[in-house]
């Protein structure tokens, strides 16, 4: 699985960082997401889709294809 994120689209409402805090954290200064890693192993797979899915300005992009 590969994860890319839109710093630009985020608006910074936390969802993914609550959901899969393991893969996302806030920066501190600007609450804009921070990508922890770009290929987290299979076992944050479904955590890393609901923060995808609710992601409520579509930062995040989740490449089935890699998965």
């Amino acid at each position: 699985m590969k994860i890319t994120v839109d710093r630009d689209r985020c608006v910074g409402a936390g969802m993914c960082a609550m959901t899969a805090g393991e893969v996302f954290e806030q920066h501190e200064d600007d609450g804009l997401v921070v990508l922890l890693m770009t290929e987290p192993s299979e076992q944050w797979a479904d955590e890393v889709e609901e923060a995808q899915h609710l992601c409520p300005s579509r930062a995040i992009t989740v490449d089935p294809a890699a998965r």
